[in-house]
């Protein structure tokens, strides 16, 4: 058998060694070594992250004026320090070479950008999820975790897609159902998502052992495609070419379509991309729709996308990371319609349901869709197991569903109503604004909290 020692093994180990060897022991052995790294009182650097953490996300300062080249010349080393250093050394290394050089995004000076300030609780909470270090790959490391995250997961499925009270009692807990998967971020969603269109069109028959078994060219030769295409918007977000080079559908082969004046994809565009596709025997692996443009926040007419999907018996996948979070508003859901049609969901929590970084979320309509990407491996991931690692792209991970547990019970659907329609009238007010003075256009109008405008020079006012 392979074993391994880690944490609390070895805190255990160190002290049953100075048991035994007494004062025999050298004045710093390895075991005391590790009883000092894993054990022994913490106050002080506890103390000081506490104190560190609440001056960052406090000062209304952005980042120090050190400029980027003179932080490459200062992080040239690459050598691993021989010996090891106090960890309360370790935070005032922190304090003095990285806090003040680094972004504060929760200073009221720090507008325009995705990644923004954090309920004060999620900080809090991450002490939580670092101390408990939850495994999500394997129910061994992730007990209750694992039917926590399935649970959450429903929750939001019932958001996108509003199945009957049955549908979710039958299949939130269901090893064999998996209504969505958290990931590392959007990218890994639309990855994921994408991953189970393309081997859900190309599956096993006769012969062929499907295409995760036999590869993109022999399934496309067994179905008699001569390649194969995502199709969507010119606005996609680029995540959707590394999708489609992880995939084997190669970039050029991603089909940007033009937007009108408002950023939507032209659907005229989009049937016309398919009747081509169809002429050539091109596999379209899926038709794409976004809700919330990274670029300007634009919806494309979802309910028209997926009539097409439909029609052409097409796999329709929303990348919803940026917009997805509308539905939690009554007043704001409805410029989402459609949505619920798609296949495929994107989410991202870092984006607008106020988690940290790292908690995307891929939604799939039907439960059994993602069985076409399940994985075995002897030694963790059993068949017909509760292991969440079985239907992911990524194995080990942390417990990050705790953080979207976390932001969606505390602040409720009406808390989350009030920051999103509150975060929306401000673009609206801004919009008035900059439309009523000269120096000023804007570019779009917005269609949720996403404004794009640009300054013009005096010779360009007034035409």
């Amino acid at each position: 058998m392979c074993e391994s020692v880690t944490g609390r093994e070895a805190m255990s180990q160190s002290r049953s060694m100075e048991q035994l060897e007494g004062a025999d022991l050298p004045e710093e052995p390895p075991a005391r070594l590790v009883s000092s790294l894993f054990g022994g009182s913490r106050e002080t650097f506890r103390d000081d992250c506490v104190r560190l953490a609440d001056a960052f996300v406090n000062s209304e300062r952005i980042t120090r004026t050190t400029s980027f080249a003179d932080l490459r010349r200062q992080r040239a080393d690459p050598g691993i320090p021989e010996d090891p250093s106090s960890p309360v050394d370790y935070v005032k290394s922190l304090e003095a070479g990285v806090i003040p050089d680094s972004i504060n995004v929760s200073s009221p000076a720090f507008i325009g950008h995705m990644t923004s300030a954090l309920p004060y609780f999620m900080r809090d909470l991450a002490r939580v999820v670092v101390a408990m270090n939850q495994n999500t790959v394997k129910l061994e490391t992730s007990k209750c975790v694992s039917a926590l995250e399935r649970e959450r997961l429903a929750k939001l499925h019932w958001l996108v897609f509003a199945r009957d009270d049955r549908f979710y009692a039958e299949r939130i807990q269901d090893p064999a159902s998996t209504l969505g998967v958290v990931t590392s971020g959007g990218t890994a969603a639309n990855i994921t998502a994408l991953w189970c269109a393309r081997n859900a069109g190309l599956p096993a028959q006769g012969d062929f052992a499907g295409v995760e078994a036999e590869g993109l060219a022999a399934g496309l030769q067994h179905y008699g495609y001569s390649g194969a295409a995502f199709i969507g918007s010119e606005m996609m977000h680029y995540s959707f070419e590394k999708a489609a080079a992880v995939l084997g559908i190669g970039c050029r082969n991603l089909l940007r379509m033009p937007v009108n004046e408002r950023h939507e994809v032209s659907l005229h565009a989009v049937r016309r991309a398919l009747a081509r596709c169809r002429q050539r025997g091109i596999f379209v692996v899926a038709l794409v729709g976004v809700a919330g443009t990274t670029e300007s926040g634009a919806i494309d007419p979802l309910q028209g996308l997926a009539e097409l999907a439909r029609e052409q018996h097409i796999h329709f996948h929303v990348d919803a990371a940026w917009g997805g979070a509308l539905l939690l508003s009554r007043a704001l859901a409805p410029k989402l319609c459609g949505i619920e049609l798609a296949d495929t969901v994107t989410l991202d929590g870092h984006e607008q349901l106020y988690t940290p970084v790292g908690t995307g979320i891929g939604l799939l309509r039907n439960g059994s869709l993602a069985a076409v990407i399940d994985k075995h491996a002897g030694y963790v991931i059993r068949r017909g197991s509760h292991d969440l690692g079985r239907r992911s792209l990524e194995g080990s991970r942390p417990a990050n569903a705790l953080y979207l547990h976390a932001s969606l019970t505390i602040l409720g659907r009406r808390g989350f109503e009030l920051l999103l329609e509150e975060n929306v009238g401000k673009i609206r007010y801004m919009f008035e604004r900059i439309q009523a003075r000269t120096e000023f256009g804007p570019l779009i109008h917005p269609r949720m909290n996403i404004l794009v405008y640009r300054y013009l020079p005096q010779w360009a006012r007034g035409r």
